[in-house]
């Protein structure tokens, strides 16, 4: 997997990978997943300051 087009959420570590059709997020654990997944598992929950999925 190319690292060029990818962030680090400095939060909660999690890898997401700019693809044709939208982002690709790579969880530590289990299947690769959108941001809207990302949302509703992690971000919904911690809203800490520097984390780079602020949409739902």
């Amino acid at each position: 997997m190319s690292e060029a087009g990818m962030q680090v959420c400095p939060v909660c570590q999690v890898k997401i990978v700019k693809v044709i059709g939208g982002d690709r997020v790579i969880f530590s654990v289990g299947p690769a997943g959108t941001r809207e997944i990302l949302w509703k598992k992690v971000c919904q929950h911690v809203q800490k300051a520097g984390c780079i999925n602020k949409q739902p």
